[in-house]
């Protein structure tokens, strides 16, 4: 399956398939984490992450946007992006 990785200034791309299943969740929330206001991270995965998209809304809240780049039976790339946070 191809996947739409040509990322744009701002955009960091997380490919979640080569990362034990055990620690995704983990690395995932430590990556947007480290994002700041305007950032985008293109996350590719083998599989819809239905339940982790509850659990990074509840921590990020308003300040996290979710915009699927492909959703097909082959996996997902999903674009996350960190907007209006206070300023460090």
């Amino acid at each position: 399956m191809a996947f739409q990785l040509d990322p744009e200034p701002n955009v960091h791309v997380f490919d979640a398939r080569g990362i034990a299943r055990r620690f995704r969740h983990s690395a995932i929330f430590g990556a947007l984490g480290a994002l700041r206001n305007g950032e985008t991270m293109r996350f590719i995965n083998d599989h819809d992450p239905i339940p982790l998209l509850g659990q990074l809304q509840q921590r990020f809240g308003d300040y996290l946007t979710v915009t699927y780049v492909q959703r097909d039976q082959g996996g997902v790339v999903i674009d996350f992006g960190i907007t209006g946070l206070p300023e460090e």
